[in-house]
């Protein structure tokens, strides 16, 4: 008796092409999920690598955020704020606060792709191919799933690290110094601030990120799923999504800093941040830092 008879024989109520189809899902589904792991995994190591190149440029970003334009300001620019950093601490410091997000790269990524990919099995249709609503909708769902259980407490406690080396007596001597006071002094909730707009920056982040990573690699592939696209064109495609992703958010990512640097008392939420930044520094606060 071959294979298939005993196949049929266990389950007389299986049709032959629902064995097969069988056996072949459960491998599509392994194969997907291998796929989904094999892409958190390499995209925490390239976060890992990006982070590491880039850091000093977010470490930039984050000083000139936290400057409040309505008094004079620490830093006249990025150059100076480059200059002003490196005469103080030396090289080192344009590195502070970059553990924590090594820490959380591949947390972040496990949250970021594995919610991308699930949203997308759902919304794909019967060809595989996913609509432009429906890329923008599965960005929206990874960006604010990976702002509530990942990027949110990485991002705080970055922003507290930063903002603590512009004191004339840092508290914070360490990663692992540093968490412990933050929540020493302000629970747990003191490495979640500014939740909703950092939800609301991840969220709009990765809806236009996706989006345009998918709708290039669409454009590719002619609206064939199963086509492999170039890996030099994934990167060139990643690129242009990241700038636009840049651009679409800065103002979200102003408010988020704010509320998640050692002042963040002064504001009662991020509404009242979103007012008090336009009244007294004025529209041009939002993108300075562009």
């Amino acid at each position: 008796m071959d294979q298939r008879s005993k196949a049929l024989l266990k389950s007389p109520f299986q049709r032959p092409s629902m064995v097969s189809s069988g056996a072949a899902a459960a491998g599509t589904v392994g194969a997907g999920r291998a796929k989904v792991l094999k892409g958190i995994i390499a995209g925490g190591i390239t976060g890992g690598i990006e982070i590491c190149i880039t850091f000093p440029t977010e470490y930039v970003k984050t000083q000139l955020q936290l400057a409040e334009k309505s008094i004079k300001p620490r830093y006249s620019g990025i150059a100076d704020c480059v200059k002003q950093t490196v005469k103080q601490n030396g090289v080192r410091g344009l590195y502070r606060g970059l553990s924590v997000l090594l820490y959380g790269s591949i947390p972040k990524s496990a949250v970021r792709f594995g919610t991308f990919e699930n949203l997308k099995g759902y919304a794909v249709d019967e060809r595989g191919n996913l609509g432009p609503s429906q890329r923008l909708l599965c960005g929206l769902g990874a960006g604010v799933s990976e702002a509530i259980f990942a990027v949110t407490p990485m991002e705080t406690i970055k922003v507290k690290f930063i903002h603590d080396q512009n004191s004339a007596k840092p508290r914070f001597q360490g990663f692992f110094h540093g968490v412990r006071e933050i929540i020493r002094t302000q629970g747990i909730r003191g490495t979640y601030q500014g939740l909703v707009p950092t939800m609301m920056k991840q969220g709009s982040n990765q809806a236009i990120r996706f989006y345009i990573m998918e709708t290039c690699k669409d454009w590719y592939r002619g609206g064939d799923p199963t086509k492999p696209v170039n890996k030099l064109a994934v990167g060139l495609f990643g690129a242009v999504a990241g700038a636009a992703s840049v651009f679409g958010n800065t103002p979200l990512d102003v408010v988020k800093t704010r509320m998640q640097g050692l002042e963040a008392h002064k504001y009662n939420g991020t509404f009242d941040c979103i007012v008090k930044i336009a009244k007294y520094e004025g529209a041009a606060a939002y993108v300075l830092e562009l």
